[in-house]
């Protein structure tokens, strides 16, 4: 799963991102990793292996993505994709 958006602050957001880690993996994320854009560090692509989509969409959907994501600073709508 590629989830792309633009936060307010990156350090922030990635101790979130990097705390949310056990949350994650409670709900099938095998692997997670964040970058930030060299030319603008607050535009954020993290991706997250997953064992199926479907473990992907229950945490999207059943998770407390949402307020964690509040809390993080992200400042636009994710731009959510998938790969296989």
């Amino acid at each position: 799963m590629y989830v792309r958006h633009t936060v307010s602050d990156f350090s922030k957001w990635k101790s979130i991102f990097d705390t949310h880690d056990l949350t994650r993996k409670k709900f099938g994320a095998i692997k997670s990793e964040a970058f930030s854009n060299s030319q603008n560090p607050n535009e954020v692509l993290a991706i997250i292996e997953w064992e199926n989509k479907a473990q992907a969409n229950k945490f999207l959907h059943e998770s407390d993505i949402q307020e964690i994501m509040k809390n993080g600073g992200v400042t636009a709508v994710p731009e959510i994709s998938f790969a296989e």
